[in-house]
């Protein structure tokens, strides 16, 4: 069950930066474009994404993993709040146990990618879960 507009509201508040795993540096996909309206409203994006481990996207280096891009924004005080996936619901459990390893606040799986294992473990640990449902979608419409 995903948590009420409310609390995704204020999700939207407190969040400052946003690891999104799976994002591509291809402007036609919509891991690029979500990324760029979120980016566009004030977030920070931290790419995730072994194929591009080490470029940039959207202004932003890329990480081949999270607890990579933990340990390089660590220097410079920058905390992973959010993580957003764009992958295939059956390789989100990895990503759970990650964003835990590396204090995230929440977990976000997009429109599409559902994994209830990978859920269970994120609230147990105390992160908001969302699941099926778009950043950019969710945040347009609370605006």
């Amino acid at each position: 069950m995903n948590p009420s507009t409310a609390c995704i509201s204020a999700l939207f508040q407190e969040v400052r930066t946003i690891a999104v795993v799976g994002l591509s540096a291809k402007q036609d996909r919509p891991s690029h474009g979500v990324a760029a309206y979120l980016q566009r409203h004030g977030y920070r994006i931290i790419p995730v994404n072994p194929a591009y481990a080490g470029q940039h996207i959207l202004g932003e280096h890329c990480y081949a993993t999270l607890t990579q891009a933990k340990h390089a924004l660590q220097e410079t005080g920058v905390k992973i709040n959010m993580v957003d996936c764009f992958r295939n619901s059956a390789t989100i459990e990895p990503i759970a146990d990650e964003a835990i390893a590396i204090g995230a606040q929440c977990l976000w799986m997009q429109l599409g990618v559902i994994n209830e294992a990978a859920a269970v473990r994120a609230r147990e640990a105390g992160l908001l879960v969302v699941m099926d449902r778009c950043t950019k979608i969710d945040h347009a419409n609370l605006s």
